[in-house]
């Protein structure tokens, strides 16, 4: 019997200052073709959601016109972690309260997916909300407590 493969799904959610088009967000504007191509050339990228703008930043999945969302697709923890926190990534990560507020639910979320699959925004809500009610767990995690894949070895 074939080990079946499996990647690292993510979806983070931030909820803007002000509109894409306020002064506010301009900086965060400006970046984000560069902060994109970092992920999109890192080791261990797969996939990321994106309009044909070439970003997600037009998405509004959530009842709320300043939510945007990002989700992507990763060989492993390590590879995500190594692009969010020790590339330039990191530095805007440092910033984030410049252009965010901060949410006081869950907004960050990985979870498992078979290798060849692409999480869909509805997926990816359902374990958003699976870790805020349940917490860190194999269904859905976070950095604090990362769980393997079903017959995978971390």
């Amino acid at each position: 019997m074939p080990i079946q493969t499996y990647h690292l799904a993510e979806l983070n959610i931030a909820q803007m200052r002000a509109p894409l088009t306020d002064p506010v967000m301009q900086e965060f504007v400006d970046n984000l073709i560069q902060i994109n191509r970092l992920a999109e050339q890192s080791p261990g990228f797969i996939w990321r959601l994106q309009t044909e703008e070439g970003d997600a930043t037009s998405l509004r999945v959530f009842d709320n016109d300043r939510m945007i969302v990002n989700l992507s697709l990763w060989e492993s923890p390590e590879t995500l972690r190594t692009y969010a926190y020790k590339s330039q990534h990191r530095d805007f990560l440092r910033r984030k309260k410049e252009w965010f507020d901060k949410l006081e639910s869950v907004y960050f979320v990985m979870w498992w997916i078979p290798a060849g699959q692409i999480p869909t925004i509805a997926q990816a809500k359902a374990k958003l909300e699976h870790l805020a009610t349940y917490g860190d767990s194999a269904e859905a995690f976070t950095f604090r407590k990362v769980f393997a894949a079903v017959g995978a070895q971390l």
